[in-house]
């Protein structure tokens, strides 16, 4: 079904609330959330269904646990993780701008970050490289196990161009947590291949799936990379386990670059890389290929026709339950 857009930010600004956050942390998580939904990206409002990401009534206050000029550790406080990934982000443009590289890592938070993209994107749209990674619980299986150990670890890349920055996504899972979620809130399966049940075999149930753990992509490759994101999200950040080992918190990494510490200027880089991707689009297309996509281009052309329109397309179920929750926080108002 079509949902008008600005409807579904108002639903999904009240279902948001409905989890506890205030007026400040709920638009920050409305960016995010609808970055996502209007570029196709699965970490988009389904994460407000079912159990949800409520907020965390024993939360305290941000603060930093070290910081130099080119570097900060943040103590999340066990605030959401949207909320402290984009408070990181901030930091790390700012030192970015004033010393040519800003390096900032996080902890003690409880919460998804969301489609972290959207973070990468920020810091290409201010004229710097950036690098996002995140952690997250004991989902993914490494390769040769079927025993959740590794989070589905994502990364994103942005870099500035003199048009539409790049931006690379990916999760080091060989599918989102929440698409698989999304398979299932949907009635769909989920791709074979891609997911372990609890007793190590392949299937396309999301349940199954939820319950089991999930592949990484490409195989021992794949899986190496998602463990070097492990580190880089979690011991260089100093997260935490509980006494048997399990993960408590999620921790996350963002750094950013200012192009100028190794060319002339921004113009002549922006310049460059846009060269680069203009020639990658000229290459001879294989016969069943039409074009070449530069990454994140697939997600700009969605959103720009989701804007264009002013609708955006969302299962039937999902805009019940979404509407549901929502209404819970009117009911409390």
């Amino acid at each position: 079904m079509k949902v008008a857009i600005d409807e579904l930010r108002a639903v999904a600004r009240s279902a948001i609330r409905a989890q506890g956050f205030n007026e400040a942390d709920t638009e920050i998580i409305l960016d995010i959330i609808m970055y996502a939904q209007l570029r196709g990206n699965n970490q988009n409002v389904i994460k407000l269904l079912g159990a949800g990401m409520p907020a965390n009534p024993d939360a305290g206050s941000i603060s930093l646990v070290r910081e130099t000029k080119l570097s900060a550790l943040i103590n999340g406080a066990w605030n959401q993780g949207m909320v402290v990934l984009s408070r990181a982000t901030e930091l790390a443009i700012d030192k970015a701008k004033a010393h040519g590289f800003g390096i900032v890592g996080s902890q003690r938070t409880n919460s998804p970050t969301g489609a972290i993209g959207y973070y990468a994107r920020w810091m290409a749209e201010e004229g710097l490289i950036g690098f996002v990674c995140s952690g997250s619980p004991e989902l993914m299986a490494m390769h040769g196990s079927y025993e959740p150990f590794l989070g589905t670890n994502p990364l994103a890349i942005g870099i500035p161009t003199a048009e539409a920055p790049i931006v690379f996504d990916m999760a080091t899972a060989a599918i989102a947590w929440y698409g698989i979620i999304l398979a299932q809130a949907e009635g769909e399966t989920i791709p074979e291949g891609v997911a372990y049940d609890s007793e190590g075999r392949l299937t396309t149930d999301p349940a199954a799936a939820l319950a089991g753990s999930i592949k990484a992509f490409g195989g021992y490759k794949g899986a190496a990379l998602a463990l070097i994101v492990e580190v880089l999200a979690r011991p260089l950040v100093g997260a935490i386990r509980k006494e048997d080992g399990k993960k408590l918190d999620w921790g996350n990494l963002v750094f950013a670059i200012d192009p100028e510490l190794l060319t002339d200027d921004l113009a002549s880089f922006q310049a460059g890389v846009t060269d680069l991707i203009q020639r990658v689009k000229r290459l001879a297309l294989l016969p069943e290929v039409d074009e070449i996509l530069a990454p994140g281009e697939r997600g700009d052309r969605i959103h720009e026709r989701n804007m264009a329109a002013g609708e955006v397309e969302l299962d039937e179920r999902v805009w019940r339950e979404l509407n549901a929750v929502a209404a819970s926080a009117d009911d409390a108002d």
